[in-house]
Formats: structure tokens, C-alpha cells, sequence
């Protein structure tokens, strides 16, 4: 949060510096690597944390929430990475499909 009381407005640095977890993120220098690192642990994928993070770099992040919100929303997810990884392909070929037209 930032001063003026903004969740979504930029933060101070000492609220960034005092979250930040010097043992775990010490080779995290963007934010999209942070943004994929995170999408990681959310799914209990950290095998394949790269591949979050080349996600976040590569695609607009737009595209990475919805696909998050939707396996946020679905009901008793076994393998949310898989369900991720799917709705990310389905909303890739509904942009697709839109460009098209």
C-alpha cells in the first residue's frame, strides 16, 4: 500500500525493502521475475518457476490474471498449473482468433 493509503499505487521503499525476503529473492532483480516467481509458489510448481517467469516477461500481463483468476474461481483444483496452462493456451487462441477478424 502505498502512503497516500493506494493499494494499488507505488509503494515506499521501505515497504519494499522490509517485505523482501533476502534469502529466497536474492537473484530476483525484475519484476516480471518476481510476477513468475510468484505464479510458482501460487500453483505449487516451483520445479518450473523459469517457465512462469519467461510467461511474465513474454505475455501481456492481462492475459497471465485471467488465466490466474480462473483457477482462483474453479472449485477443488487437483493440478492448478495444468489448469492454468490450459485456460493460458484457451485465452491465447481466443486473442488470436480476434486479431483475425
Amino acid at each position: 500500500m502505498s502512503r497516500t493509503g493506494d493499494p494499488k499505487g507505488p509503494q515506499a521503499i521501505k515497504d519494499i525493502l522490509s517485505s523482501f525476503n533476502w534469502n529466497e529473492d536474492k537473484f530476483i532483480s525484475r519484476e516480471f521475475q518476481d510476477y513468475g516467481y510468484h505464479l510458482a509458489e501460487e500453483f505449487h510448481d516451483l520445479e518450473h518457476k523459469a517457465l512462469y517467469i519467461k510467461l511474465a516477461k513474454e505475455l501481456p500481463r492481462a492475459l497471465l490474471e485471467r488465466a490466474r483468476n480462473f483457477v482462483k474461481d474453479a472449485y477443488q483444483v487437483k493440478k492448478p498449473a495444468s489448469l492454468f496452462m490450459w485456460k493460458l493456451k484457451e485465452l491465447k487462441k481466443e486473442l488470436k482468433a480476434n486479431e483475425k477478424r
